[in-house]
Protein backbone atom coordinates (compact mmCIF):
# COMPACT_ATOMS: atom_id res chain seq x y z
CA UNK A 1 0.00 0.00 0.00
CA UNK A 2 1.75 3.52 -1.09
CA UNK A 3 1.09 6.16 1.83
CA UNK A 4 0.14 9.42 -0.03
CA UNK A 5 2.84 12.26 0.72
CA UNK A 6 2.09 14.98 2.62
CA UNK A 7 2.31 18.64 0.93
CA UNK A 8 2.25 21.29 3.34
CA UNK A 9 1.99 23.77 1.23
CA UNK A 10 -0.86 22.69 -0.07
CA UNK A 11 -4.09 24.57 1.61
CA UNK A 12 -6.67 22.73 2.79
CA UNK A 13 -9.65 23.77 0.99
CA UNK A 14 -11.83 22.13 -2.01
CA UNK A 15 -11.67 24.25 -5.60
CA UNK A 16 -15.31 25.73 -5.24
CA UNK A 17 -13.79 26.87 -1.67
CA UNK A 18 -10.85 29.13 -3.45
CA UNK A 19 -13.85 29.93 -6.48
CA UNK A 20 -15.87 31.29 -3.72
CA UNK A 21 -13.18 33.77 -1.73
CA UNK A 22 -11.92 35.26 -5.16
CA UNK A 23 -15.64 36.23 -5.97
CA UNK A 24 -16.36 37.71 -2.56
CA UNK A 25 -12.89 39.58 -2.67
CA UNK A 26 -13.41 40.60 -6.00
CA UNK A 27 -17.18 41.81 -5.19
CA UNK A 28 -15.66 44.00 -2.11
CA UNK A 29 -12.84 45.42 -4.21
CA UNK A 30 -15.52 46.41 -6.81
CA UNK A 31 -17.44 48.44 -4.45
CA UNK A 32 -14.08 50.03 -2.80
CA UNK A 33 -12.83 50.82 -6.47
CA UNK A 34 -16.23 52.25 -8.17
CA UNK A 35 -16.04 55.88 -6.37
CA UNK A 36 -12.57 56.49 -7.73
CA UNK A 37 -13.42 55.11 -11.24
CA UNK A 38 -16.36 57.60 -11.41
CA UNK A 39 -14.42 60.19 -10.64
CA UNK A 40 -11.84 59.09 -13.19
CA UNK A 41 -14.21 58.99 -16.14
CA UNK A 42 -15.57 62.19 -14.59
CA UNK A 43 -12.53 63.87 -15.47
CA UNK A 44 -12.40 63.12 -19.27
CA UNK A 45 -16.35 63.50 -20.01
CA UNK A 46 -17.04 66.19 -22.04
CA UNK A 47 -19.73 68.50 -20.49
CA UNK A 48 -22.61 67.06 -22.39
CA UNK A 49 -22.09 63.55 -20.38
CA UNK A 50 -21.54 65.30 -17.65
CA UNK A 51 -24.68 67.07 -16.97
CA UNK A 52 -26.40 63.77 -18.94
CA UNK A 53 -29.26 62.30 -16.83
CA UNK A 54 -29.50 59.71 -15.86
CA UNK A 55 -25.79 60.14 -15.73
CA UNK A 56 -23.53 57.35 -17.35
CA UNK A 57 -21.12 55.71 -15.32
CA UNK A 58 -18.28 55.56 -18.04
CA UNK A 59 -17.33 58.18 -20.53
CA UNK A 60 -18.07 57.29 -24.19
CA UNK A 61 -16.05 60.24 -25.46
CA UNK A 62 -12.82 60.88 -23.46
CA UNK A 63 -11.33 64.63 -24.08
CA UNK A 64 -9.16 66.45 -22.71
CA UNK A 65 -10.50 69.60 -22.12
CA UNK A 66 -11.33 69.81 -19.14
CA UNK A 67 -8.00 69.49 -18.13
CA UNK A 68 -7.06 72.29 -20.63
CA UNK A 69 -9.42 74.71 -19.82
CA UNK A 70 -8.09 74.22 -15.95
CA UNK A 71 -4.84 75.22 -17.33
CA UNK A 72 -6.20 78.21 -19.19
CA UNK A 73 -7.80 79.08 -15.90
CA UNK A 74 -4.87 78.75 -13.89
CA UNK A 75 -2.78 80.86 -16.26
CA UNK A 76 -5.00 83.75 -15.63
CA UNK A 77 -3.79 84.25 -11.82
CA UNK A 78 -1.76 86.70 -10.74
CA UNK A 79 0.47 83.83 -9.03
CA UNK A 80 1.96 81.35 -11.32
CA UNK A 81 0.42 77.98 -11.13
CA UNK A 82 4.01 76.97 -10.66
CA UNK A 83 4.23 78.74 -7.28
CA UNK A 84 1.23 76.49 -6.70
CA UNK A 85 2.77 73.75 -6.85
CA UNK A 86 5.83 74.27 -5.38
CA UNK A 87 4.25 75.41 -2.60
CA UNK A 88 2.40 72.45 -2.12
CA UNK A 89 5.48 70.40 -2.39
CA UNK A 90 7.65 71.85 0.02
CA UNK A 91 5.10 71.59 2.52
CA UNK A 92 4.55 68.33 2.44
CA UNK A 93 8.17 66.88 2.10
CA UNK A 94 9.36 68.78 4.79
CA UNK A 95 6.68 68.04 6.70
CA UNK A 96 6.80 64.68 5.92
CA UNK A 97 10.31 63.65 6.50
CA UNK A 98 10.36 66.03 9.65
CA UNK A 99 7.57 63.84 10.89
CA UNK A 100 9.27 60.35 10.10
CA UNK A 101 12.47 61.24 11.36
CA UNK A 102 11.18 63.06 14.68
CA UNK A 103 8.75 60.37 15.62
CA UNK A 104 11.22 57.66 15.03
CA UNK A 105 14.12 59.11 17.08
CA UNK A 106 11.31 59.60 19.87
CA UNK A 107 10.21 55.99 19.56
CA UNK A 108 13.37 54.76 20.19
CA UNK A 109 13.73 56.96 23.36
CA UNK A 110 10.25 55.80 24.56
CA UNK A 111 10.91 51.82 23.87
CA UNK A 112 14.71 51.01 24.32
CA UNK A 113 15.90 53.78 26.95
CA UNK A 114 13.82 53.68 30.19
CA UNK A 115 13.76 56.76 32.32
CA UNK A 116 11.64 57.93 34.58
CA UNK A 117 8.02 58.89 33.37
CA UNK A 118 8.34 57.40 30.03
CA UNK A 119 4.86 55.68 30.60
CA UNK A 120 3.35 58.51 31.50
CA UNK A 121 4.46 60.47 28.57
CA UNK A 122 3.59 57.79 26.55
CA UNK A 123 0.24 57.71 27.98
CA UNK A 124 -0.17 61.16 27.18
CA UNK A 125 0.74 60.52 23.66
CA UNK A 126 -2.08 58.22 22.95
CA UNK A 127 -5.16 60.41 25.39
CA UNK A 128 -3.87 62.82 22.90
CA UNK A 129 -5.38 60.94 20.01
CA UNK A 130 -8.61 61.06 20.93
CA UNK A 131 -8.76 64.68 19.92
CA UNK A 132 -9.60 65.59 16.57
CA UNK A 133 -7.59 68.54 15.09
CA UNK A 134 -10.83 70.49 15.11
CA UNK A 135 -10.53 70.45 18.71
CA UNK A 136 -6.32 71.39 18.71
CA UNK A 137 -6.72 74.13 15.87
CA UNK A 138 -7.37 77.87 18.55
CA UNK A 139 -4.44 76.29 20.33
CA UNK A 140 -2.38 75.71 17.01
CA UNK A 141 -2.95 78.66 16.19
CA UNK A 142 -2.07 80.47 19.35
CA UNK A 143 1.12 78.79 19.68
CA UNK A 144 1.76 80.11 15.95
CA UNK A 145 0.56 83.86 16.55
CA UNK A 146 3.20 83.68 19.61
CA UNK A 147 6.19 82.27 17.60
CA UNK A 148 5.57 84.94 14.51
CA UNK A 149 4.90 81.72 12.17
CA UNK A 150 1.44 82.82 10.77
CA UNK A 151 1.97 83.59 7.57
CA UNK A 152 4.99 81.05 6.89
CA UNK A 153 5.54 77.80 5.40
CA UNK A 154 6.33 76.53 9.04
CA UNK A 155 3.16 77.05 10.12
CA UNK A 156 1.90 73.81 8.34
CA UNK A 157 5.34 72.05 8.68
CA UNK A 158 5.88 72.61 12.84
CA UNK A 159 2.68 71.17 13.64
CA UNK A 160 3.30 68.52 11.61
CA UNK A 161 6.51 67.50 13.23
CA UNK A 162 4.56 66.71 16.38
CA UNK A 163 1.64 64.91 15.13
CA UNK A 164 1.05 62.24 18.04
CA UNK A 165 -0.01 59.19 15.69
CA UNK A 166 3.73 59.05 14.02
CA UNK A 167 5.16 58.72 17.91
CA UNK A 168 2.27 55.99 18.50
CA UNK A 169 2.90 53.85 15.56
CA UNK A 170 6.67 54.18 15.68
CA UNK A 171 6.91 53.03 19.12
CA UNK A 172 4.41 49.87 18.51
CA UNK A 173 7.00 48.96 15.69
CA UNK A 174 9.95 49.57 18.10
CA UNK A 175 8.80 46.85 20.20
CA UNK A 176 9.80 44.03 17.55
CA UNK A 177 13.06 45.13 17.72
CA UNK A 178 15.00 42.95 20.08
CA UNK A 179 17.65 44.47 22.78
CA UNK A 180 19.55 41.58 22.30
CA UNK A 181 20.63 43.41 18.89
CA UNK A 182 20.92 46.76 20.09
CA UNK A 183 23.11 45.17 23.11
CA UNK A 184 25.40 43.67 20.49
CA UNK A 185 25.79 46.69 18.70
CA UNK A 186 26.70 48.36 21.53
CA UNK A 187 29.36 46.17 22.62
CA UNK A 188 30.83 46.51 19.35
CA UNK A 189 31.36 50.20 19.82
CA UNK A 190 28.22 51.34 18.15
CA UNK A 191 27.39 55.03 18.47
CA UNK A 192 23.65 55.87 19.62
CA UNK A 193 22.98 57.58 15.83
CA UNK A 194 24.94 54.36 14.01
CA UNK A 195 22.33 51.84 16.06
CA UNK A 196 19.30 54.18 15.23
CA UNK A 197 19.78 54.57 11.81
CA UNK A 198 21.80 51.31 10.77
CA UNK A 199 20.41 49.00 12.79
CA UNK A 200 16.85 49.95 14.19
CA UNK A 201 15.37 52.34 11.51
CA UNK A 202 15.98 49.35 8.45
CA UNK A 203 14.28 46.89 10.83
CA UNK A 204 11.21 49.04 11.15
CA UNK A 205 10.98 50.22 7.72
CA UNK A 206 7.34 48.87 7.61
CA UNK A 207 6.19 51.52 9.97
CA UNK A 208 7.94 54.19 8.78
CA UNK A 209 6.83 53.98 5.21
CA UNK A 210 3.51 53.29 6.63
CA UNK A 211 3.95 56.84 8.32
CA UNK A 212 5.08 58.33 4.96
CA UNK A 213 1.46 57.56 3.62
CA UNK A 214 -0.77 59.13 6.21
CA UNK A 215 1.61 62.15 6.55
CA UNK A 216 1.57 62.45 3.07
CA UNK A 217 -1.97 61.96 2.53
CA UNK A 218 -2.26 64.78 5.27
CA UNK A 219 -0.42 67.63 4.30
CA UNK A 220 -1.07 66.73 0.32
CA UNK A 221 -4.62 68.27 0.78
CA UNK A 222 -3.95 71.02 3.37
CA UNK A 223 -5.39 74.09 2.11
CA UNK A 224 -3.66 76.44 4.92
CA UNK A 225 -6.39 78.82 5.15
CA UNK A 226 -6.52 79.06 8.65
CA UNK A 227 -2.71 79.68 9.14
CA UNK A 228 -1.41 81.55 5.55
CA UNK A 229 -2.73 84.49 3.60
CA UNK A 230 -0.21 85.61 1.26
CA UNK A 231 -1.46 84.13 -2.14
CA UNK A 232 1.92 83.38 -2.90
CA UNK A 233 2.64 81.16 0.19
CA UNK A 234 -0.70 79.03 -0.84
CA UNK A 235 -0.69 75.77 -1.07
CA UNK A 236 -2.14 73.79 -4.64
CA UNK A 237 -5.12 72.72 -2.69
CA UNK A 238 -6.31 76.45 -2.01
CA UNK A 239 -6.26 77.36 -5.80
CA UNK A 240 -7.52 74.16 -7.09
CA UNK A 241 -10.93 74.78 -4.25
CA UNK A 242 -11.29 77.80 -5.22
CA UNK A 243 -11.97 76.45 -8.57
CA UNK A 244 -14.45 74.14 -7.10
CA UNK A 245 -16.24 77.08 -6.25
CA UNK A 246 -16.92 78.50 -9.42
CA UNK A 247 -20.54 76.33 -9.57
CA UNK A 248 -21.92 74.38 -12.26
CA UNK A 249 -20.38 76.49 -14.81
CA UNK A 250 -16.85 74.83 -14.31
CA UNK A 251 -18.09 71.48 -13.64
CA UNK A 252 -16.08 70.13 -16.14
CA UNK A 253 -12.79 72.06 -14.73
CA UNK A 254 -14.22 70.59 -11.00
CA UNK A 255 -13.80 67.22 -12.38
CA UNK A 256 -10.15 67.33 -13.74
CA UNK A 257 -9.34 68.87 -10.02
CA UNK A 258 -10.83 66.05 -8.25
CA UNK A 259 -8.88 63.92 -10.53
CA UNK A 260 -5.30 65.98 -9.88
CA UNK A 261 -5.97 65.98 -6.09
CA UNK A 262 -6.73 62.20 -6.07
CA UNK A 263 -4.63 60.73 -8.35
CA UNK A 264 -1.18 61.64 -6.60
CA UNK A 265 -2.11 60.14 -3.28
CA UNK A 266 -3.05 57.06 -5.03
CA UNK A 267 0.43 56.64 -6.78
CA UNK A 268 1.97 57.98 -3.68
CA UNK A 269 -0.05 54.89 -1.44
CA UNK A 270 0.80 52.23 -4.36
CA UNK A 271 4.47 52.61 -4.49
CA UNK A 272 4.88 52.93 -0.91
CA UNK A 273 2.38 49.93 -0.04
CA UNK A 274 4.20 47.78 -2.22
CA UNK A 275 7.58 48.05 -0.02
CA UNK A 276 5.37 47.84 3.31
CA UNK A 277 4.55 44.32 2.39
CA UNK A 278 7.27 43.19 1.30
CA UNK A 279 9.30 44.63 4.05
CA UNK A 280 6.82 43.27 6.58
CA UNK A 281 6.91 39.30 5.76
CA UNK A 282 10.97 39.87 5.16
CA UNK A 283 12.48 41.91 8.39
CA UNK A 284 10.73 40.32 10.83
CA UNK A 285 12.94 39.62 14.20
CA UNK A 286 12.30 37.09 16.88
CA UNK A 287 14.36 37.51 20.04
CA UNK A 288 15.08 34.42 22.30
Amino acid sequence: MVKAKYNPKRPNRSLAGDIANIVVLLIFAAFTALPMVYAICNAFKPLDEIFMFPPRFFVRNPTLDNFRDLFLLMAQSWVPFSRYIFNTLFITAVGTGGHVIIASMAAYVLEKHKFPGAKLFFNIVVTSLMFSPVVTAIPNYMVMAKLNWLDTYWALIIPAFGYSLGLFLMKQFMITVPDSLIESARMDGASEFRIFWQIVMPCVKPGWLTLIIFSFQSLWGNTGGTFIYSEELKPLPYALNQILMGGYARAGVGAAVVFIMMIIPIIMFMVTQSNVIQTMTTSGFKDE
